[in-house]
């Protein structure tokens, strides 16, 4: 069996006085993934720490999780910023949904436009509220975030290793090496000698 680390959620903020905190989900199975008696081990201040799942509840499509070993609002925010992660099989995760893949998954991918066109190589992904963004290496060394969407990437191939992209015009195009307009000397009006 081989084992594929995956990030269930990120504790987010303290929730009320009793030890609940807010998540932002990493996976589209919650109800499977943080059910009561799950434990996590996280690192906190330094050193190991379990986490059992006491209760979950959704608030205006938000999740809420109370930990058993988690008894106050310090304790709480002590947490904001930790992932939960678990092991699962691989195997057994791709015979469920072969179309699925995992962020770990991505790193060293090729990114490749639509057309054909080499972009460049997936250096990670970075998660924001919002959306997340796929990092990318071009292929003359910059480093672009491409948001992570089904209308930019709509196509994630770990069989052949590459990502496959629309991205917007510029996105991946070079900038030219002078933002700034003219050199001051040479846009000044040209002097004339009296």
């Amino acid at each position: 069996m081989s084992t594929l680390d995956v990030i269930v959620a990120t504790i987010g903020r303290a929730h009320g006085l009793r030890g609940e905190v807010a998540l932002t989900l990493r996976t589209d199975q919650p109800q499977e993934r943080l059910q009561p008696g799950t434990v996590f081990t996280v690192e906190a201040a330094g050193r190991p720490r379990s986490l059992t799942v006491g209760s979950t509840r959704t608030q205006q499509d938000r999740w809420y999780v109370h930990f058993d070993e988690v008894a106050d609002r310090s304790d709480a925010e002590s947490l904001r910023g930790i992932d939960l992660q678990i092991g699962v099989d691989a195997e057994q995760e791709a015979d469920e949904d072969p179309d699925a893949w995992y962020p770990s998954q991505l790193k060293g991918l090729r990114v490749q436009h639509i057309d054909g066109r080499e972009l460049g190589t997936v250096l990670g992904i970075e998660h924001y509220p919002a959306q997340d963004l796929l990092i990318v290496r071009t292929t003359d060394r910059r480093r672009v975030q491409l948001p992570l969407v089904d209308q930019l990437v709509p196509e994630v191939d770990l069989e052949a290793g590459v990502v496959r992209a629309d991205p917007p015009g510029g996105l991946f195009d070079a900038l030219p090496e002078d933002e700034q307009g003219p050199e001051p000397e040479t846009s000044a009006p040209p002097r004339t000698e009296r």
